[in-house]
């Protein structure tokens, strides 16, 4: 599974994330609230910036 793109849908407390493959196939679909976003970040091995 590797990511390609990632999209982030930002609100007030909940965030969802969403990564596609090179073949934009959805391959991670998560939803975090802002406390777990650092912690997904560092978790994923994605580069994120905000």
């Amino acid at each position: 599974m590797k990511i390609t793109t990632i999209g982030i849908d930002l609100a007030k407390e909940v965030f969802q994330v969403h990564g596609a493959d090179a073949h934009g196939k959805a391959v991670l679909r998560k939803q975090l609230r802002r406390g777990e976003m650092a912690k997904f970040r560092g978790y994923s091995g994605l580069y994120v910036r905000l």
